[in-house]
């Protein structure tokens, strides 16, 4: 078998039916092209709206929770013990929202090697006084430099940074809708209440915008020892550490072993956000079926191009086979020809999809709910890529596998016959 002679005579038909040839190429190309265009976009929108989720959500939140009693007075009569009791109205236990030795265990959980960080804070309700008008909201005590680096609290400070709230003892970083609630700037000042009635001027070092309407109209930060001082607690006065694991897998098992061992409320990551995670799952099973349909239909079409090829080749089959080439020889030749569709169509479609993918994503795309996001977002992931060029081959090889064994059982005596 002569290679080189294989691919000459292979090289000539596509030369020679050059309309056909770039026909079949670009259905490679174009479906290459749009697969990658579709998943690098879907993709990239599908990790800005977990990000801008779960970036903000620790993998284990570790809190007292207020709960009813399981141990209710009738339990303690012996003589009822073997009764059947009903009981209506039960209560919630009286129990503190300090976590009970909150600096020991930060220290024990910085210790495991699976954890990457362990941050205190402190959520107390508040009233924002402006004017005469009290309006209700959050404020939850952080180390603010801890949080951006964890948690990327950086990402959602459109005014300021952390650094200004780190140094300012009396500083607060303010939702944005709080600050437009009430027309307030950088550098002013607003006055906290607490539930006990006690008012604190704060100074207004930066803004808070998450993303979430609801969360930016009621939340603020300010410094731990900041809002120890405003509840009058001590140093030790933790209502809630937020784990960041290297394994966001292991958040499960862990939790359970921190609510043993502990007897605290410890909730992963996947049970907080279990709805937002079912869409996810869904929007990425959208987004991989019409990606794989497109190269599908692709195939499809390769195939019946390269069929009609063959059909318009029974003259030269015939030649072919009556100057001793073999049903083998002629099979290699129109394989070659599919594989050099495919090697070619696949290469243009890679270069079509990330020339577009490149343009979608300096498309400007701003909203305020967003405010760190200046143009659309792509995913230009080389496993699309690799994956798009892969799938072209296979395409290309099955689409022309299947004619090609038509054309090597071809008889040339009847084709030549006929003519």
């Amino acid at each position: 078998m002569n290679w080189k002679v294989i691919l000459n005579i292979a090289k000539t038909h596509l030369i020679t039916k050059i309309k056909q040839t770039a026909i079949a190429a670009l259905g490679v190309t174009f479906g290459i092209g749009s697969y990658i265009t579709l998943v690098s976009f879907m993709t990239g929108l599908n990790t800005m709206l977990d990000d801008l989720m779960l970036n903000q959500t620790p993998h284990i939140h570790i809190y007292n929770e207020i709960k009813p009693s399981k141990n209710q007075p009738l339990t303690l009569y012996d003589e009822l013990s073997n009764s059947f009791h009903v009981v209506h109205s039960i209560k919630p236990k009286l129990n503190q929202k300090k976590i009970h030795n909150a600096l020991p265990i930060i220290q024990y959980l910085e210790e495991d090697d699976q954890v990457r960080g362990a941050l205190p804070q402190i959520k107390t309700s508040i009233f924002y006084i402006a004017g005469s008008i009290e309006i209700g909201g959050t404020l939850t005590g952080i180390n603010v430099i801890d949080e951006a680096n964890l948690f990327n609290l950086r990402d959602y400070i459109v005014q300021g940074t952390p650094e200004a709230l780190d140094i300012t003892d009396n500083g607060i970083l303010l939702g944005i809708g709080l600050a437009e609630k009430m027309s307030l700037a950088v550098g002013d000042r607003v006055q906290v209440s607490t539930s006990k009635g006690d008012v604190f001027p704060l100074k207004i070092v930066g803004f808070y915008q998450s993303g979430v309407a609801d969360i930016d109209a009621v939340q603020s930060f300010a410094n731990l020892k900041t809002v120890q001082r405003i509840l009058g607690e001590a140093e030790n006065y933790i209502t809630d550490i937020n784990v960041k694991l290297k394994d966001i897998e292991m958040a499960l098992p862990m939790s359970k072993k921190i609510e043993n061992q502990f007897d605290l409320t410890a909730v992963d990551i996947k049970t907080a956000n279990a709805q937002f995670e079912t869409g996810t799952t869904v929007r990425n099973l959208i987004t991989y079926a019409v990606s794989i349909t497109l190269l599908i239909v692709a195939g499809f079409g390769i195939y019946n191009i390269l069929n009609m090829l063959i059909y318009e080749k029974m003259n030269d089959i015939a030649i072919l086979k009556a100057t001793g080439f073999s049903g083998k020889d002629v099979q290699y030749i129109f394989m070659s020809q599919a594989m050099i569709i495919g090697f070619v169509g696949g290469i243009l479609g890679l270069l079509v999809g990330y020339v577009l993918a490149k343009f979608i994503g300096t498309i400007p795309f701003e909203t305020a709910a967003l405010p760190r996001v200046k143009t659309y977002p792509v995913n230009l992931n080389p496993m699309f890529f690799l994956f798009g060029f892969i799938f072209a081959m296979v395409s290309t090889f099955l689409s022309g596998y299947l004619p090609s064994k038509k054309a090597k059982r071809i008889d040339p005596v009847t084709i030549i016959r006929g003519q």
